[in-house]
C-alpha cells in the first residue's frame, strides 16, 4: 500500500499500522529544484532501510543504510552532490545516535570521503570519543580503513554552477535548494536510532559546523521517548537544541506530530529560522513538521505500508 500525502506545516502522527518496526527518512527542508527526484530518492532510501529491518537488522543499521543511500544520490546536499564552501570545496557533517545506551558518533568539517555516515558509525562503534572535526576526523577515517576522495570527484555540475552563481552575486544562500538528509527508526526490539548527514550551507566559511553532527541539535535518540533528525538553518537549530527539544516534548506526553509542530514553531518564532524535523516515538508512531516550501520524506512499516510526500 502506498499513500501519497500532501503537505501542510506537518503530517499526522501515525500509530504503527500493524507492524513492530518503522523507518522514516527526509531529504532536507527548503526549496527544491527537483521535487519528483527527491521524492523518489527518499522512497528508495526508505526501502533500503526497511530491508535491513525486515532482515532482523537494528534501527542503527537501518538508519545508516538509508542515509548512505541518500548520500549516494547527487540530488541531495550530502555526500556526492554536497554544496561547496566559500573556497569551492566540500566539507561534510554527519552523526548517528542509538537510543538504548545513548551511544553517538559524528564527524564535522570532514574533507571529502564518499560516505561520512559510515565514518560516524565507526566513531560510535569505537566509543572513545563522540565527535571528530576537520583533519582529526579525516585522520580517524583513514585509520579506520576509509579511503579519502576529492572535492572534484564528489562535486556535481549543479553544485558547481550554484557556487559560481553565488560568487557572482546572482544567488543568495537562502534561495538555494537544500538537501540535508536524515532517518529515524524503531526496530522490532523497540530500540530507536537517528542518523543525519549534510554538506552544510552553500558558500559557508571554512570550518563552519552546523547542527547535523551535534547531539541534541540535528540528531538525537533516546528509547525513553524516541528519535529525531532535523534539517534547515543550522544556526537556529543549534541554538534551539531542536532534536532534544522535540524528544523532551514526547517524553512529556506529546505525540510525534505535536512535538514536531511545537519544535518547528519554536524555531520559526523565537529563533526566526526555517527548517523541518522528523520523529519516531517509543511506540513506533511517526510525526514531522516543516516551515519551508517543501521537505521530501518517506516511511515504511513492517506490514508493508508506505507513506511518501513532501510537496
Amino acid at each position: 500500500m502506498v499513500v501519497t500525502a500532501s503537505w501542510g506545516s506537518a503530517g499526522p502522527a501515525l500509530v504503527d499500522p500493524g507492524g513492530r518496526w518503522v523507518i522514516l527518512v527526509h531529504g532536507g527542508a527548503g526549496r527544491s529544484d527537483n521535487d519528483p527526484g527527491r521524492l523518489d530518492g527518499c522512497k528508495r532510501a526508505a526501502s533500503v532501510g526497511s530491508a535491513v529491518l525486515a532482515g532482523g537488522g537494528t534501527a542503527l543499521d537501518a538508519v545508516q543504510a538509508a542515509v548512505r543511500a541518500l548520500e549516494d544520490d547527487p540530488l541531495f546536499n550530502a555526500g556526492t552532490g554536497a554544496c561547496l564552501t566559500e573556497d569551492g570545496l566540500i566539507e561534510l557533517d554527519a552523526a548517528m545516535m542509538e537510543g538504548s545506551s545513548l551511544r553517538a558518533g559524528g564527524v564535522c568539517a570532514l574533507p571529502p570521503f564518499k560516505n561520512p555516515i559510515d565514518i560516524a558509525r565507526a566513531v560510535l562503534d569505537e566509543g572513545r570519543h563522540v565527535l571528530y572535526a576537520g583533519e582529526g576526523a579525516a585522520h580517524f577515517a583513514r585509520s579506520a580503513g576509509f579511503e579519502p576522495t576529492t572535492s572534484e570527484l564528489m562535486t556535481t555540475e549543479s553544485a558547481r554552477r550554484k557556487w559560481q552563481l553565488l560568487r557572482q552575486g546572482g544567488l543568495e544562500p537562502e534561495a538555494v535548494p537544500t538537501g540535508t538528509v536524515g532517518a529515524v527508526a524503531r526496530d522490532a526490539h523497540g530500540v530507536c536510532a537517528a542518523a543525519t548527514s549534510t554538506g552544510g550551507i552553500l558558500g559557508k566559511k571554512r570550518g563552519r559546523v552546523g547542527d547535523t553532527p551535534v547531539v541534541g541539535a540535528g540528531t538525537f535518540a533516546d528509547d525513553e521517548a524516541g528519535a529525531a533528525s532535523a534539517t534547515g538553518q543550522g544556526e537556529g537549530i543549534l541554538r534551539a537544541c531542536l532534536g532534544k527539544t522535540a524528544i523532551d516534548a514526547m517524553r512529556a506526553g506529546l505525540d510525534p506530530e505535536q512535538a514536531a509542530r511545537q519544535s518547528i514553531d519554536l524555531l520559526s518564532g523565537r529563533l526566526r529560522s526555517t527548517g523541518g524535523i522528523i520523529l519516531v516515538d517509543r511506540a513506533g508512531r511517526i510525526g514531522w513538521a516543516r516551515s519551508t516550501f517543501s521537505m521530501a520524506w518517506a516511511a515504511h512499516w513492517q506490514n508493508g505500508a508506505e507513506l511518501v510526500g513532501g510537496t
